[in-house]
């Protein structure tokens, strides 16, 4: 191919090997996923929770469940969102080695956000500063994690993350020695811990290895997978059918009345780490653990 010269293919088109996409489209993208996020609950979690609301003992757990799935019903029919608290845009953006990017991403990420939150009528939560506390008034900036891949696509996943359960959430610097043991120990404690307030059933994110903040990133990105998912290693999961089990004993229960479901799935995240150390974190995620995938 000529250099200069471009090829349509799709709405992005090919120049010099790479294929081009536009900031714009990019923009466009996240604002859609931003609403669809807030608004549509995930196939996983309703199936998750229909299964729940049949399985719990307590009649007043198959009550609350079923007030959250009639809410999530509601929200779909009337385009409202799910939650109040629409959260601070998580995003996670994976890059293909053959995509250029026409344009400034992180802009167009932002764009798209402030776009999506206008649009759908959603709360703004962002502050300027953790101090002095003045709202952007767009729900701007975002908090974006990029990762790359060896194809052609771009491929944007937007998690809002609302507070509630933000706020639960933890990190450790175990010693080595502490093992599994400690590791579960204090995954449990944290939710038990969190008590109602992350409104549960919730989905537990952990995250094991690496370095304090990629022990963090791992067990948000942990909330991203199918409720109902299992870890590909054995160890690790039957250490989430272990904590399942442990946390869905604690008798919190849905909006913390009591009852069996507690969390309606535990996912863990493994990465290496130095000798000398064990991080663990966990990243609660609410009944509604919002996110959409797009891929470009």
């Amino acid at each position: 191919m000529a250099h200069g010269v471009k090829r349509k293919r799709g709405r992005a088109a090919m120049a010099d090997g790479l294929r081009v996409i536009e900031a714009a489209e990019i923009a466009a993208a996240v604002r859609e996923l931003c609403i669809e996020a807030n608004i549509y609950a995930g196939a996983d979690i309703l199936a998750a929770m229909g299964q729940a609301r049949s399985g719990d003992a307590s009649e007043l757990a198959k009550s609350v469940i079923g007030t959250l799935l009639d809410n999530a019903e509601v929200a779909s029919r009337e385009r409202l969102p799910i939650c109040q608290d629409t959260g601070m845009a998580v995003v996670f953006v994976t890059i293909g080695a053959d995509v250029h990017v026409d344009g400034d991403i992180g802009e167009a990420i932002n764009e798209g956000v402030r776009q999506g939150y206008l649009e759908g009528y959603f709360r703004n939560s962002v502050v300027r500063d953790p101090i002095d506390r003045v709202n952007t008034g767009d729900n701007t900036p975002a908090v974006v994690h990029y990762d790359f891949a060896s194809d052609d696509s771009l491929r944007i996943t937007v998690a809002p993350k609302g507070f509630g359960s933000e706020n639960m959430s933890a990190v450790l610097m175990l010693n080595p020695s502490d093992g599994i043991e400690g590791v579960e120990g204090f995954v449990m404690e944290t939710v038990r811990a969190a008590g109602s307030n992350p409104c549960p059933p919730i989905i537990v994110g952990v995250g094991v290895g690496g370095t304090m903040e990629k022990a963090a990133l791992l067990s948000k990105q942990a909330l991203l997978r199918d409720v109902g998912s299992v870890s590909a290693d054995p160890f690790w999961a039957d250490v989430e059918s272990r904590l399942l089990e442990g946390i869905n004993k604690l008798d919190i229960g849905p909006a913390g009345f009591g009852g069996r479901t507690t969390a309606l799935g535990v996912h863990i995240l493994a990465y290496p780490t130095h000798i000398a150390g064990l991080p663990v974190a966990v990243n609660i995620g609410c009944h509604a653990t919002r996110h959409k995938t797009k891929v470009l």
